[in-house]
């Protein structure tokens, strides 16, 4: 069953992303995700190569998308963005719904699940872009969907400034996607160990 009201909830936002390899399920924060058809439902969703989602996505070609609202709390984007799931079970510890397909969402923080199938990915160097047909979706609550500008000003905790004793003349750089703090110089190449953003996310902290 697909629940037309249930893709009324995409938007440029945050969601939860999560993938099997068969046997271990994992999850990952994204914030790209679109409705590309009406007849026949089709989404797209563009992926970080360096996220072990990605790679499970590419074997199996299946995948849920839990839709986050405003009332998740910060510790859902640490437990499914900053850390890999290649070293992490991020599923431990708690009992989660799943959908048809057997796949995992969230149904405390999302207002929305849609689960879909791959037809089709391109390469764009960074990112893999899938393009997969829906499969199941259904409405969650009605809470309002959480938009990357909710999640920098209301959710993100702000990082301190750091005392002038405490950067020993260094200089400090913050991801502004995630709130790694990294000292000293910020080569070009520079991906955040967190979140795997690039030096161009990063701001200097003054």
């Amino acid at each position: 069953m697909v629940e037309k009201e249930a893709m009324y909830k995409i938007t440029y936002g945050l969601f939860v992303l999560t993938s099997t390899d068969g046997e271990k399920q994992n999850g990952c924060i994204v914030n790209t995700v679109s409705m590309l058809t009406d007849n026949p439902k089709r989404i797209v969703v563009f992926v970080n190569k360096a996220n072990y989602t990605e790679e499970l996505l590419r074997k199996t070609g299946v995948f849920n998308v839990s839709v986050l609202t405003e009332k998740t709390p910060f510790e859902t984007f640490k437990q499914f963005g900053f850390c890999s799931g290649r070293d992490t079970d991020k599923f431990a510890g708690k009992n989660y719904p799943k959908t048809e397909n057997g796949l995992y969402y969230l149904p405390e923080f999302a207002n929305a699940v849609m689960s879909a199938k791959v037809i089709d990915s391109y390469d764009y160097g960074t990112h893999t872009l899938f393009v997969a047909e829906v499969t199941e979706a259904k409405t969650l609550s009605d809470d309002k969907s959480v938009s990357y500008e909710y999640y920098q000003s209301h959710i993100k905790p702000k990082p301190a400034a750091p005392k002038a004793e405490e950067t020993g003349g260094k200089e400090k750089w913050v991801c502004k996607i995630c709130g790694y703090v990294h000292e000293g110089e910020l080569p070009d190449d520079f991906i955040c160990p967190w979140c795997k953003h690039p030096a161009s996310d990063f701001e200097k902290i003054n």
